[in-house]
């Protein structure tokens, strides 16, 4: 039963990758992950799910922050709030030392890289510097119809500004986000960072 006990720990650390070249199967190392994330609308959640999904075996937790994880990759995600990620992630992600990191967002406004890269850039600021930021995604993502809202009633108010018109073409153009090109997207993107570790 020793010589059990000791193959189980083993195998709890490894796992076996078939090589499709030659159909033969070798030992690699698990890496420990999380998926860490906070959500206010159900957009971030799905993200992470697929995240999940496509990393199956690997992850060691899926949820909300919380102390005492102990994982090698953190995948991380939060929905933005003003341009920033929210207060609850902001705060895990400071008391993060020596880790690698993956970022993911999702954010009302959505369409371009430049503006993703500009909420990330605000992230990566707070990331202590002895983490290693292994990557970022970010998709749009709906939002809570009161947002319409309330770009509605500002339009009655101001009918000469263009930028609420924009506004409010954008959040109806995020109601169907994340969609599953997106999703499929997170999934490629979360394989193939822990493919190239």
């Amino acid at each position: 039963s020793f010589f059990l006990l000791i193959l189980i720990k083993k195998y709890d650390k490894v796992r076996l990758k078939k090589s499709l070249a030659n159909n033969t199967y070798k030992e690699e190392e698990l890496m420990r992950i999380a998926i860490v994330y906070k959500g206010l609308t159900g957009n971030t959640k799905l993200v992470a799910e697929n995240i999940k999904k496509a990393l199956k075996e690997d992850i060691i937790y899926c949820g909300e922050p919380k102390d005492n994880l102990n994982a090698e990759l953190y995948f991380i995600g939060s929905w933005t709030d003003k341009g920033m990620c929210c207060s609850e992630i902001a705060e895990f992600i400071k008391k993060l030392e020596n880790k690698k990191i993956a970022y993911f967002g999702t954010a009302g406004f959505g369409g371009s890289r430049e503006y993703y890269e500009t909420l990330f850039s605000r992230v990566k600021s707070i990331i202590p510097a002895s983490n290693e930021v292994v990557g970022n995604f970010y998709c749009q993502g709906k939002m809570p119809i009161r947002v319409r809202e309330r770009y509605v009633a500002l339009i009655t108010e101001h009918p000469e500004d263009k930028q609420l018109e924009v506004s409010i073409k954008n959040f109806d153009e995020a109601l169907s986000h994340p969609d599953q090109d997106d999703l499929e997207n997170i999934k490629k993107w979360a394989y193939s960072i822990v493919s190239t570790l």
